[in-house]
């Protein structure tokens, strides 16, 4: 949720925002004047309560005829009282309603546009030259099911279409994978987490994502319940309506879990292989930090998931997502893109997102506030972060980077460790 004090202040700030999502600038002056209307709508229902209890007194001191007069004119007010409490509720909700649809303020430098309107930070890495070493590169789902590593018919046959089964040597590199950034997480002061993957409505929509209208997402009609794409959903609402205790350092946390995804919007995209599927598993860091803290530490993160790439020899850029294309929570959002050599393209692999005080706001996560010399000052919003280490979708680019002719692959170095020093994976 938005800063309103923030939006009435600056509402320039907004509109600008709203424009380089490409989304509806109007919002911000509804916004507006519907904060105007809650505001006077409280002024109202205050001002004839306090009426009403400046009566109280009177009819408590009066006696005869006086005191019948005045309690019909009590009982008036009573009735004026309870309209305008009405009105001032009324009023709340439609300004709460307005807030929810208003996506978070991006950062300044975020480039405006949608998903092609990116701008390349920086390229890191050569990807490998096929033609040079005298063979043509086989993708993905090829090189799998060589290994035996990918079963995507029978993923078809128990459970529809993207579904698959990892096996063999593809489920020992997943879990290879996620347990080499967990220790890369553990290394950096994170705790480890395995989340639940069903949350109920308000943990949904306090992270950001539109149950009534996304349908992206799974949802258990008989239990209310939703089945989430991330851990960052369970991670954010770990704290919902809490009072936290930064001035230790940033809560650091490391969340594995399985993912769900409708890819409703996806017909005909990827349909070959693991890339685009309805399930897989992530590791996914979150953290709770100060507002000023907020920047530096998204420097951090996008960090760790370059190492996790670096290490494991792939070639990537980075990008810094368009406004259009950064979903409602996030305020800015950098992706790391891996070269796929079949596609001759990059794909991303990992993003890691600054929501800034958005997602506290919504979950009410706060953090208490004191002056230079100690005095209580209140309490205000954090700022929560959250970025991949691991996910299923890097066995593509893993497989198809480190094939060799024959179709096996080399285990990249800083995995081998983790597979018991296997050093290929060999065709079966």
């Amino acid at each position: 949720m938005i800063d309103l004090k923030q939006l009435s202040d600056q509402p320039e700030l907004y509109r600008a925002s709203q424009a380089a999502r490409g989304a509806d600038v109007s919002l911000v002056d509804s916004l507006l004047e519907a904060d105007r209307e809650h505001r006077a709508a409280l002024s109202h229902f205050e001002q004839l309560r306090s009426e009403q209890k400046a009566f109280g007194k009177r009819v408590a001191a009066a006696k005869g005829e006086e005191k019948q007069a005045l309690l019909a004119q009590v009982k008036d007010l009573a009735v004026s009282v309870k309209e305008s409490d009405a009105a001032a509720d009324a009023a709340k909700g439609r300004l709460e309603s307005l807030s929810r649809l208003m996506p978070n303020l991006i950062q300044e430098g975020v480039p405006a546009g949608g998903e092609d309107d990116f701008n390349v930070l920086k390229t890191v890495g050569t990807p490998r030259d096929f033609a040079a070493e005298g063979f043509e590169p086989r993708d993905h789902l090829e090189l799998g099911e060589l290994l035996g590593a990918i079963d995507m018919t029978r993923g078809a046959k128990v459970a529809g279409s993207r579904f698959y089964f990892l096996k063999g040597v593809g489920a020992r590199l997943e879990m290879a994978l996620v347990q080499m950034g967990m220790d890369l997480a553990l290394k950096n002061g994170f705790t480890p987490m395995i989340t639940p993957t069903l949350v109920n409505p308000q943990t949904m929509q306090g992270t950001g994502f539109d149950v009534a209208h996304d349908d992206e997402i799974y949802r258990l009609g008989n239990d209310d319940l939703y089945l989430t794409g991330t851990s960052e959903v369970a991670l954010a609402g770990y704290h919902s309506e809490e009072i936290i205790d930064l001035d230790s350092g940033d809560l650091r946390y490391a969340g594995y879990s399985s993912c769900y995804r409708r890819e409703a919007g996806s017909a005909g995209k990827d349909t070959r292989g693991i890339i685009r599927v309805h399930q897989f598993n992530k590791l996914e860091m979150f953290v709770y930090c100060k507002q000023e803290d907020a920047a530096a530490m998204h420097q951090q993160m996008l960090g760790w998931e370059e190492a996790m790439l670096q290490a494991l020899g792939l070639a990537y850029r980075v990008i810094d997502t368009a406004a259009g294309d950064l979903g409602m929570s996030a305020a800015r959002k950098f992706d790391c893109e891996a070269w796929v050599p079949t596609q001759e393209d990059f794909r991303e692999l990992t993003s890691t997102s600054n929501c800034t005080t958005f997602q506290a706001r919504r979950l009410n996560i706060r953090e208490r506030v004191v002056d230079a010399e100690g005095n209580a000052k209140g309490t205000r919003a954090v700022a929560t972060l959250n970025g991949t280490l691991a996910t299923t979708r890097w066995i593509v680019a893993i497989l198809e980077t480190h094939q060799n002719a024959d179709g096996s692959v080399t285990v990249p170095e800083a995995l081998r460790p983790y597979l018991g020093g296997m050093e290929l994976f060999p065709v079966l």
